[in-house]
Order: C-alpha cells, then structure tokens, then sequence
C-alpha cells in the first residue's frame, strides 16, 4: 500500500460531520516510501501547511494536473471556530475548487450589518445590494468546518499526497531547487523539490529556518473571543456595538455561525490577564450582561471555545525567497475586525497556483513567480493598510482620539459622510490590481469599474442548452476571453482556435438579452438579464480577456487576433 492510498484509508471526514467529530477526527501518520530509499526523494511541488490556504493551493495545483506533496506537522484540523467570515470572491474560488456548494450548504450567508453606539442603532449597511450573483457577501462558517471540506476534496484527487505529523526541520537551497529536511515519529528524512510552498501560519517554521522574520505593529489591547451555543432570535447579522452599556468604553462584535454557535468577540484593554479572562466563570458575566441587555433576558447557552488574541499587523518584507514562496498567514498577519486574514490567503493561492503550473509547464520563464509577490505584496499592504486604520477607530489610544471617535458615531446616526469615516473593520474585497505588468492598457474607451487588474463580476447567464448557470462557472482554468458577437465574431473565433497559446484559451461567446435560438457558437451564453453587458462594459465586438485567476487583464471594442497574442504574452511576463 503507498503512503498515497494509505492517506485515504482513514475515518471519513463526511459533509455530514458535526463540529466535535470534525474537531476530535486525528489522520493516520503512514510511513512513506521516500523513508525507505537511498537516493533523497525528489517532489516538483511541496506545499507546507494543511490549513485553509495550503489545501487551497494543493487542491488548485492538482485540478491543474500537478503532482503535490502537502506536508504538516499535525494530525487534526483546527481547534475552536478561528477564521469564520469567508467572502464572496473567496467561495468563488472554493467554486472552482469544487467546494463552495459544501461550504454555503453549511455556512450562514449574510449582507448586512449594524453598527450601534452604546445602546442606540446607528445605521445598517448592505454589502451586496445587488441582484444577480450566485454567492452572498459572505457566510460564516468555522474555520474546521471549511479545512474539512477541503480535506474530502483533496482526499479525492489521486495526484495529492498528504503527509500528516511531517514537520519541516531543515530547509536549504541551492540553484536547482530546496533540500529539505523532515522529522516524523519514525525518525528524519531528506527530499528535494523544485518549489516550495509556505502555508505554514503565523509562527512559520520555514520562514524561521531562512532567517526571516515579519515586521508591522503590535496594538496594546487585548479581545475575547467566545463561542456560545444558544438558542437565540438574532438575525444573520454582522452586529457591531461601540461603548455598549452592558461593556462600558470596549467594543463587542456578534456573529452568527452554523450549529446554532454564535461568536461574540469583547474589547478587553492592555491590561486584561489573558488566562483569567478565557475562565468561563469570567466569560459567563459578560455573556449574560449581553443578553440581557440586548434580548431583553437570559438565554441559555454553552460555551464551546474561547480564545485571547492581541492585535498585530505585520507582513514579511518579501513573499519569494529563491524557490520558497510564501502565502497566508506565514507571509503576512491582520487583525481579526475585517476578515481580511484566510480570505487574502486563499487569495494568494490562487494567485500563486496558475503561475507555478505555468512555470512548470513551460509556458512562462521563472519571472511570472516574480509577479506573485509584487501582486500579494500589494495587496498584503492594501489589507494591513485597512486594518491598522479600523483598529486604531476601534481602540483610540488618546483621549483626542477618543473624543473625535465619539463625535464622528454621532453624526453617523443622521449624516451619510460620517458613515463613510466610521471603522468597524473594513471587511474583505479582493485586491485590485490595476498597477500590475501583467495588464494590457486600454487603447479604446470604457466605462466602468472593471478595467485591467481587477477582479471578474459573476452574473447569471444562460447555455446554449437552456441552462441557466453563472458566467464565472463557465471561465476555463487558462485564460478566458469574453466576446460579444458581431459580423466578424465566426472568423475571430475560427481563428483564435487554430492558433496556439502558451497557455490554453477559452472563448466564451456572450449573446445579448432576446437573442434567438441560432446560436454562431457552443460557447455561447446568453446574457439572459444584461448584466454581463453592463458591468463589462460590452457592446457589439467587444472582447474582455480574463486570467487564469479570472482577473481582467486586456479589453478591446475592436479585436484582433495578434493584440490577443501580445495581451497573453504580457500577461504570462513573457517579454
């Protein structure tokens, strides 16, 4: 039996699963066949990190026809609820991943949120108001919950290997790859690998084992997080209170979760004691004060898990380092007030999975790796940009900075420009991309937010077949271009297909509203409600060309088969 087979001989992880199996479930460690040979094992891919973020990448490296060797240095998935507020792009990319109908069939979608001062409501906003998109703003759903999904998924794909209790002891380079050395219950090991991975969180090893470190800011306060599960009559809400009467001068911030588990995150100060404060019977008081004070009476509930954390901002100076590429926590640290932490390191995933494959196959030089830490360094200072400000809102550190905290809640309650001031933490929106080198500059005239660098906007789109389905379901895993029909869509598409690309290209025909049944292509959707047409900008010949990472990199009103080319070209930093 190979360690291979052997990794799926253990107790299921069913979608059925409830949170304590989940929790409680410990993988088989198995011996592996590179334990038992002479010669150091060689493995072109070896990510580090079985979380959220290394499964991601693993998961997206295997649809892509890599061979990966996922190494972590445990046997469980993660304790207590952790990451729980997972946003829209990132269910997209779990989409693509084969897992995001599991994580919204299990996780609580939400929109909208409040934000109260002491006991009164300011206002409500709605971060997704808009019709026609497939996924919600966000769901909530505790963090074991998504790496178990993403666990069953990887289990699935025959070119994963997953080596649990493989801790990553020694790491050396050299020009043609990265010697590495493991420690496991039966003793060390030696492999090699072309490229490395590190998914390993915030206390990375690897970063440690190359002498690097994450720099940024550590707040002086102190936050609670318990989970409870009760029975109780809040919506599925992002619910925010700033001095509330029943936590006088902190902040408290209430969450929604799957299993009737609600997160309920206290403001505790500098000076809180961290192992007395995580007590339940130091917990229970303020849980109680809580209900009461917002219900109107006592609610009975369990706590399931508690935590104390500290603020910190920090990221590593750069996420390459020679053949070792950092993604998630291992690279970069936020605060908790935004969601920005596991939903910007799957984010790095993705963005790291196209390019390597590409890398490997031979269709960009070793340069497009480049661009992965330019990019999610970009959006690393983007995100520790957002929250530094949220956390300096939350917590003011003076008593100036308090006053004009208080000011600006107060006028939020009747005055929309004072909304726009308030920080509750800026939740997560991927990163924009426009400054990229991987664009294609406009040459012609559009409108609107997406151009080159920025993310794809689902919308709903009908097949050819009578189908109704979502435009991002249907982009391929290389580039894909979108390409409203005109006199000359027959001679384009015939000619995009007999050319070849370095990488594959999908073209995807889009028909406008009351389009008949005579379609040119099979890859032709019909823009059923003409929202692919408005928020692309589109008209008649108009073409948008979209990244394996489904990021919008080149558009024309009017194409030619050679600015595809050169837009792919650029795209692949192929010079």
């Amino acid at each position: 039996m190979t360690a291979q087979t052997a990794t799926r001989t253990n107790p299921p992880l069913g979608y059925e699963s409830d949170g304590s199996a989940i929790q409680s479930h410990e993988f088989v460690y198995r011996r592996s066949a590179d334990q038992d040979v002479q010669a150091k094992a060689h493995h072109a891919i070896v990510v580090v990190g079985a979380g959220p973020v290394g499964l991601s990448l693993a998961i997206d490296l295997a649809q892509r026809g890599r061979r990966v060797l996922l190494l972590d240095n445990d046997s469980k998935l993660s304790t207590g609820s952790r990451a729980i507020c997972f946003a829209k792009r990132t269910l997209e990319i779990w989409d693509r991943l084969g897992v995001g109908d599991a994580m919204c069939a299990k996780g609580v979608g939400w929109s909208v949120g409040k934000v109260f001062f002491g006991s009164e409501q300011l206002y409500r906003f709605d971060l997704l108001p808009e019709p026609g998109h497939e996924r919600p703003a966000f769901i909530n759903l505790q963090q074991y919950y998504a790496e178990a999904f993403l666990a069953v998924r990887a289990a699935e794909l025959p070119n994963i290997e997953i080596r649990w209790k493989n801790n990553v002891v020694g790491l050396q380079q050299d020009g043609e790859g990265v010697h590495l050395e493991i420690e496991t219950p039966d003793g060390r090991y030696n492999m090699r690998a072309d490229y490395v991975a590190a998914c390993d969180g915030s206390r990375s090893t690897l970063r440690a084992l190359l002498g690097q470190e994450s720099k940024g800011r550590v707040f002086r306060d102190r936050f609670l997080i318990a989970d409870v599960r009760m029975q109780a009559d809040f919506p599925a809400e992002r619910w925010f209170w700033f001095d509330p009467p029943f936590h006088r001068n902190q902040s408290v911030l209430l969450h929604r979760q799957p299993d009737g588990v609600w997160r309920i995150d206290f403001q505790l100060g500098w000076d809180a004691n961290p192992d007395e404060e995580k007590k339940p019977e130091n917990i229970k008081p303020r849980v109680d004060a809580m209900m009461r004070a917002a219900i109107g009476r006592d609610v009975p509930y369990e706590l399931e898990w508690a935590s104390v954390y500290t603020f910190a901002c920090l990221r590593m100076d750069r996420f390459r380092h020679g053949r070792v590429l950092f993604a998630g926590d291992s690279a970069h640290g936020v605060s908790p007030f935004g969601a920005r932490g596991a939903n910007s390191g799957v984010q790095d995933a993705e963005n790291l999975a196209w390019k390597l494959d590409a890398v490997l196959r031979g269709a960009a030089t070793d340069a497009l790796l480049d661009t992965y830490a330019e990019e999610r360094e970009f959006a690393a200072d983007e995100n520790i940009l957002n929250s530094t400000r949220a956390t300096d809102f939350i917590t003011p550190k003076s008593e100036i900075s308090r006053l004009f905290r208080d000011a600006v809640l107060t006028l939020s309650k009747r005055h929309s420009f004072a909304r726009t001031i308030v920080n509750s933490g800026r939740l997560s929106v991927p990163a924009t991309l426009h400054a990229s080198s991987l664009n294609t500059d406009d040459s012609d005239s559009f409108t609107g937010r997406l151009r080159p660098g920025a993310p794809a906007v689902d919308a709903p789109v009908r097949m050819a077949d009578g189908t109704d389905t979502w435009l991002l379901r249907q982009c391929g895993d290389g580039f894909t271009l979108l390409l409203v029909a005109d006199e000359n869509t027959a001679r384009l598409t015939d000619t995009l297909a007999a050319r070849s690309f370095p990488l594959s290209i999908k073209t995807l025909l889009i028909a406008p509203p009351g389009s008949n049944g005579a379609v040119p292509a099979t890859e032709t959707l019909f823009d059923v409600e003409g929202l692919v047409a408005q928020r692309y900008d589109l008209r008649a010949g108009t073409a948008v060309l979209l990244r394996p990472d489904q990021h919008v990199c080149a558009r024309w009103r009017t194409l030619k088969t050679e600015a595809v080319a050169a837009a792919i070209r650029q795209a692949l930093a192929l010079k």
